[in-house]
């Protein structure tokens, strides 16, 4: 089975700031699943995505969340895949409160976080890239030149 990342935002609303992370994965050709599901309003869906994630081949979690940012840990607490999190500027504070829920993650539930927003989006798609380049030699080539590619730019 292909890996597979699992891209998880909370509302549909987040479509847009999710998209730099579907870019990166679609420019190397990793296969990828866009689900809306929220930590608060479908915890018990969060709870089954979570719980069968591995069995649908997906290796690497990206929860993007606004706000109070539960839905990366949520998705941690029921997994054992590496769950990359995305805190997005969807609220007053412009996603300072979503930065520090995913990296104030209890010991022993690791969470990594990229930083807030798009930019975000899209280091969280290549750190994915990264981790499974590990073990696929077309990723860790692909990866390789595009960073040959951004430094020669």
């Amino acid at each position: 089975m292909e890996p597979m990342v699992g891209v998880v935002i909370g509302s549909v609303n987040d479509r847009e700031l999710i998209a730099p992370a579907l870019q990166v994965l679609e420019e190397f050709g990793v296969k990828h699943e866009l689900s809306v599901i929220s930590a608060h309003r479908t915890a018990e869906k969060a709870r089954s995505y979570a719980l069968t994630a591995e069995e649908r081949g997906v290796e690497v979690l990206i929860a993007a969340a606004g706000y109070a940012a539960h839905l990366p840990g949520v998705l941690a607490s029921w997994s054992t895949l590496p769950v990359i999190g995305v805190p997005l500027p969807t609220s007053a504070l412009k996603g300072i409160d979503s930065l520090l829920s995913i990296v104030q993650m209890p010991g022993g539930v690791p969470v990594a976080c990229a930083g807030i927003g798009e930019s975000g989006a899209m280091n969280a798609a290549l750190l994915a890239v990264q981790m499974l380049a590990v073990r696929d030699e077309r990723l860790r080539a692909a990866y390789r030149t595009y960073r040959e590619n951004m430094a020669a730019q």
